[in-house]
């Protein structure tokens, strides 16, 4: 099972991991906001993560790592 990990010191909150998910998993959380005063992404269903890293890929910010 796949493992999608985001570092919240890094996220920026710009969104293009969430458009990149293709199962649709990958969510900015509007509930909190950082340190740095930006929504977080995190997934919403690790257990759906298929592994394949296109949230990593997309994001400008090496702020995900997925773990397969």
């Amino acid at each position: 099972m796949a493992k999608m990990i985001v570092d919240e010191h890094f996220c920026k909150g710009c969104g293009l991991c969430v458009d990149a998910c293709p199962k649709g998993i990958v969510e900015l959380d509007k509930s909190r906001i950082t340190e740095k005063g930006y929504h977080p992404a995190h997934c919403v269903d690790q257990a759906s993560c298929i592994g394949c890293c296109s949230c990593a890929l997309m994001c400008p910010d090496v702020a995900i790592k997925v773990w397969r």
